[in-house]
């Protein structure tokens, strides 16, 4: 890493034509959220604190010189990242500890959340180092406004599991949130997530897939799970995605009336298709359904 640059050198940054001179910062560690696709979401006080700070650590230093190079910062990036914050992550920590300010961004979207800036900001607190939040762009909270889902309550889950069951756990653990649930999903992986949501949530619960937020080719595609399913079923899907899933809005069923639906489904299907199908009529996890039903067979 470079040296410590004079406090009393005059730094700048620009916004079209107009140079704009940037603050000294007070030492500390400066979490600086960036655009998630659109560079001109940058807000004023993000770009005065990268302009200033004596060290910007990013995630891809490619990425970031991209956002640098678009408002006349001149600082150079350094690389911190899952792969090097072991080695990279105690320097940091050390400059700070010198009286040092220290820029952290990631490629997109507010740092800490999904990715491994929570180490560093954790290690910072544990050593009294102050911890300054810059916010700005966030693709969770993005997605949430333009879904159209409730946003009174939501919670966010971060990508789901890759392996279908623990995918199915993972939906069937959060599915009863009296929230809006919003998680972060791979292009390759939307169809058999919305696949096993609409299985396991059931079919008529309103989602929203949201892609490519603020970029050229952005998307927001609404509807029940089941019908985003169908439609994602066979799509090549491109770009960074967040699947938005609304809270349960019917009123459950009981339980002598949910055992009624479940018998007669039983009847006509095998067991797991009778717990899905139940979970699409009642809103219910199909888990739940499923266990029920085994329970129902031995007589509980």
């Amino acid at each position: 890493m470079r040296g410590k640059m004079p406090k009393d050198r005059t730094r700048s940054f620009f916004i079209g034509q107009a140079e704009i001179p940037a603050r000294p910062l007070e030492p500390g560690l400066y979490l600086v959220a960036t655009p998630i696709g659109n560079l001109g979401d940058m807000t004023i006080r993000g770009l005065e604190t990268l302009t200033s700070a004596d060290v910007v650590a990013c995630e891809d230093t490619r990425v970031t010189r991209v956002l640098l190079d678009r408002f006349g910062i001149s600082a150079r990036p350094y690389a911190y990242h899952e792969h090097n914050a072991d080695t990279v992550g105690p320097k940091l920590i050390e400059r700070l500890k010198a009286g040092e300010s220290v820029a952290l961004v990631s490629d997109a979207g507010t740092p800490l959340v999904s990715d491994p800036g929570y180490r560093l900001a954790q290690t910072a607190i544990a050593e009294g180092i102050r911890v300054i939040p810059i916010p700005g762009a966030s693709a969770p909270l993005a997605a949430l406004v333009a879904s159209g889902l409730p946003n009174d309550a939501f919670l966010f889950g971060g990508f789901l599991p890759q392996k279908d069951k623990a995918r199915r756990d993972r939906l069937n653990e959060l599915g009863q949130t009296p929230a809006t649930l919003l998680f972060f999903e791979s292009p390759n992986r939307i169809g058999a997530t919305l696949t096993a949501a609409a299985e396991e949530l059931g079919a008529e619960r309103q989602a929203a897939v949201c892609r490519e937020l603020t970029k050229a080719f952005e998307e927001v595609r609404r509807g029940t799970l089941g019908e985003l399913a169908e439609s994602y079923r066979e799509a090549a899907v491109k770009g960074e995605i967040v699947l938005a899933i609304g809270p349960g809005t019917a009123e459950a069923p009981s339980k002598a009336d949910t055992d009624t639906i479940l018998a007669g489904l039983v009847s006509e299907m095998s067991a797991g298709q009778a717990a899905s199908e139940a979970a699409r009529l009642t809103g219910l996890p199909r888990k739940d359904l499923y266990k029920r039903l085994l329970a129902l067979k031995d007589g509980g």
